[in-house]
């Protein structure tokens, strides 16, 4: 096999508590990660030595600033692999809060092994991939995962969040080194800690307990975050949400025609997707 070609999956986030901030400066977290349909594609093709990048967006780089090029290069720095040539066709908006850039840095990393059949343990596997993000690892298996740590301590559950996901994307990008810098406040101040997982195993999923720590300090600094909420609830949406920290919100609806009207009405002015969850 010389050549592979992968659907590089998108995620929200259905609920994100932010627990503390570590001592390496970064915030442990806990949340349930769902991955959807909505996907890019990367085509992979052997080549001798080197990696070679295109795609159909200019903002990314063959350099090290795109994770696609430091997925091969940190698992040639561990494995007696050649070259690859990767073709990214990107459709997962960058910034958006749906993990577009570490699901490419997974899709990578998982055609690499298939491709030079790399013998691998799921622990190394999964080591490399928190190397290059905290999210990557949940990519590698993707499905309905509960994430802690900063993301990388995984547990896998069972099914998924059903319904029909309408995606909000503002164009707007909210910076997530800014977010958690914000949200420095509510951490001194405490709150109980919530186990999103436990509420997922009830006939009736009480959604009002998943929320996103994140949301109290976007909504006040972008309101039109809280209107799209809003608006994607009066449409029938049975929860709604900012993936992450955002720009994303999305809402999970049991009635695809609510979907579709909910979406013919913020279509106009941001980009939209309706989409399902994957197992």
């Amino acid at each position: 096999m010389a050549s592979l070609a992968i659907k590089s999956h998108a995620k929200v986030n259905v609920g994100l508590q932010i627990r503390n901030k570590r001592s390496d400066g970064f915030h442990n977290i806990h949340t349930i990660f769902q991955e959807l349909e909505l996907h890019d594609t990367i085509s992979l093709r052997l080549q001798d030595s080197g990696c070679s990048f295109t795609s159909n967006v200019s903002w990314l780089r063959n350099d090290v600033s795109n994770l696609c090029v430091r997925a091969w290069e940190h698992l040639s720095k561990y494995y007696d692999i050649g070259g690859v040539s990767i073709d990214l066709t990107k459709s997962i908006p960058a910034g958006s809060g749906l993990g577009g850039g570490s699901s490419n840095a997974a899709s990578v990393i998982k055609g690499l092994v298939k491709l030079y059949k790399i013998d691998i343990s799921e622990k190394e596997l999964h080591s490399i991939a928190t190397s290059l993000g905290a999210d990557v690892s949940f990519f590698l298996d993707g499905g309905l995962q509960q994430g802690d740590g900063i993301g990388e301590k995984l547990t896998r559950l069972p099914g998924v969040i059903n319904g029909v996901y309408l995606l909000i994307i503002p164009n707007f990008h909210i910076s997530t080194d800014w977010a958690y810098k914000s949200y420095k406040i509510f951490l001194d101040e405490g709150r109980d800690q919530v186990n999103f997982a436990g509420f997922l195993n009830r006939d009736i999923v009480p959604f009002e307990f998943f929320e996103n720590d994140f949301e109290s300090i976007v909504v006040p600094a972008y309101p039109e975050i809280g209107k799209i909420k809003k608006k994607l609830e009066a449409f029938g949406s049975r929860f709604a949400s900012l993936s992450g920290s955002g720009s994303t919100v999305y809402g999970i609806f049991d009635d695809e025609s609510n979907a579709i009207s909910a979406e013919s009405y913020f279509s106009p002015k941001y980009t939209t997707f309706i989409t399902y969850p994957r197992a």
